[in-house]
């Protein structure tokens, strides 16, 4: 893929949380998924992810954060929309500045999705950028099925979560008080997400945290250019660095994600 996507199966709507409205691109059907983009927006790679997902009979809910949906990720314009979001205000991009803002948004779009959708309750997977946003949704009751990949946040400390002291002891009782798990991705070698940052979230969340770590030599050897001249490491396990072949690696983890979700939004009858 190396051309922009007209987003042209998706329904986009507006959704408001306490007075702040942002777009969402939504498509299927049956319990919903909130799939977060990664950095510079939401690109045809997020978007095959999203398909996938919606295949897999879920409604993906795709809230647009950053950057140009649809855009094919180059790396000058990917530059510019990384440049922006480090200085909002809706982002924590650096050590020190606690949890991001957004999650607040965030939260309320999974609420509001599943009180339209149903089930059991709500997915949340974060990528790069918003990786970690998946884990603060848990503090939303119905978010019950966290996916997180590849955490880039805080750019500045390898073994930070992006989290305040506060958040991370709710989510960490969250977690302990309703049983979750918390499935996670990284590459072996990948700088921007290091085994520093997944053992700071297993001393956070111990057993719950279940950290999976791919061969780095495995990721996709041509990304998009804003992947393979910007982030320049194996960092992107379901989308720009994604082989889809199978037995691949990278494909066992996306069968592994949409397992995850299967599981807990729908579960067996009976249960």
């Amino acid at each position: 893929m190396s051309a922009d996507d007209s987003i042209a199966d998706f329904a986009s709507r507006d959704v408001e949380v306490d007075g702040v409205v942002k777009t969402v691109h939504v498509s299927g059907s049956g319990p919903a998924v909130v799939l977060m983009p990664e950095m510079p927006g939401i690109s045809p790679d997020v978007l095959r992810l999203a398909r996938w997902i919606r295949d897999a009979d879920f409604t993906v809910h795709v809230p647009s954060l950053f950057g140009v949906d649809g855009a094919w990720p180059t790396a000058e314009e990917g530059i510019a929309v990384l440049r922006r979001a480090c200085v909002s205000a809706e982002f924590r991009a650096f050590a020190g500045g606690g949890t991001s803002p957004v999650t607040h948004w965030l939260r309320g779009l999974a609420r509001s999705a599943h009180e339209e959708c149903g089930g059991p309750g709500v997915g949340a997977i974060g990528l790069c950028f918003t990786g970690n946003f998946a884990l603060t949704m848990t503090l939303e009751p119905s978010v019950i099925a966290p996916v997180v990949n590849h955490p880039s946040l805080p750019q500045d400390d390898p073994a930070g979560l992006e989290l305040d002291e506060q958040d991370a002891r709710a989510i960490r009782d969250r977690v302990e008080r309703d049983g979750l798990t918390v499935l996670a991705y990284r590459f072996d070698n990948d700088r921007w997400c290091t085994g520093q940052r997944f053992a700071a979230y297993r001393a956070l969340l111990g057993d719950a945290f279940d950290g999976r770590v791919l061969p780095g030599s495995s990721a996709n050897a041509e990304p998009p250019p804003f992947f393979r001249d910007v982030v320049q490491t194996p960092h992107s396990i379901v989308t720009a660095h994604f082989v889809d072949e199978h037995g691949h690696p990278t494909r066992v983890a996306r069968d592994e994600i949409l397992e995850f979700l299967r599981t807990r939004l729908h579960p067996p009858k009976g249960r």
